[in-house]
């Protein structure tokens, strides 16, 4: 091939691959994101198949992005279009604002989203709130079912919590006060390391969520909050308002997975990933064939 042939083979190649950029990435497109544990990345994936399914529309996976507000401000500048979330993080972490009932809690979410072009939609069924989850041979030898018994011997032990509990101020801070905790320590630590960190004798209390599926594997207490101080966290379906708009289909689709997971089949589902090594995409495409949601 001579030196002209060359320059112009190599002209061709630098200008169709921008424009096969533009190609691929077609206004014709949503992205979903999703925070760093395995809850969050089954939840995206079930609303972007689900869209797949049901649409033209293509879906772009933003996965594992981070804590709950690395995830809420890339939604509010617009880089991520549709995510999951959970009401009481919602009006107490981002807006500042008292939770109430789970329907009050639900209905000051919509409200608040609202005046940031957001759209919240009815929860998916199931809430999943924080707790203690304990040793269960010790728990039963200090006949230990509740916060307030957890109390009286806090300080002989040490919390391993998620990195944002111990500074959110529906976590750690306001927990401490309302139940008289101190603990001997606390070590922040990611949400995947805490059930090993209290496997290995690391830590000897964990801030576990109810619909955690390592609770299925781990001889663990999960302790009882006997004063309600946790608020409803029921997740939930997140949508910009301008989406909605371009794709108005989207509202129909994603209001079939209104009321459609409870707790267990959430902690089910998380369990397959995180104890059985299923990958997500397909624990998502399951839960979807088995509701009838798509073939």
């Amino acid at each position: 091939m001579n030196r002209k042939k060359l320059i112009l083979l190599f002209i061709t190649f630098i200008t169709v691959i921008p424009l096969a950029g533009c190609i691929l990435n077609t206004d014709e497109s949503i992205t979903v994101g999703s925070r760093n544990n395995t809850e969050s990345i089954i939840l995206s994936n079930i609303m972007g198949q689900l869209i797949e399914e049901k649409t033209d529309v293509s879906v772009i996976y933003r996965e594992n992005l981070g804590g709950s507000n690395v995830v809420w401000n890339a939604m509010m500048n617009g880089s991520i279009q549709v995510i999951p979330d959970y009401t009481g993080t919602i009006v107490i972490t981002y807006y500042g604002e008292s939770p109430g009932t789970a329907e009050e809690t639900l209905a000051k979410t919509k409200e608040l989203v609202a005046k940031d072009g957001i759209r919240a939609f009815n929860t998916f069924g199931f809430n999943n709130t924080y707790t203690l989850a304990f040793d269960e041979a010790e728990a039963e030898r200090l006949d230990i079912e509740t916060f307030s018994d957890f109390a009286e011997v806090s300080d002989q032990y040490t919390l391993g919590a998620v990195f944002e509990f111990i500074d959110r101020p529906d976590g750690l801070p306001g927990f401490k006060e309302e139940y008289d905790l101190e603990f001997k320590d606390v070590r922040g630590m990611d949400h995947g390391m805490m059930y090993r960190a209290i496997n290995g004798d690391e830590v000897d209390v964990i801030n576990s969520y109810t619909t955690d599926g390592q609770l299925q594997i781990y001889d663990l207490r999960v302790l009882e909050d006997d004063k309600s101080y946790f608020p409803p966290y029921h997740a939930l379906p997140l949508v910009l308002e301008e989406t909605l708009e371009k794709y108005p289909e989207l509202e129909e689709i994603l209001q079939q997975l209104e009321g459609k997971i409870d707790e267990q089949t959430m902690q089910a589902m998380n369990a397959k990933v995180d104890n059985e090594n299923m990958m997500v995409d397909l624990v998502a495409r399951n839960f979807l064939q088995e509701a009838g949601l798509i073939e």
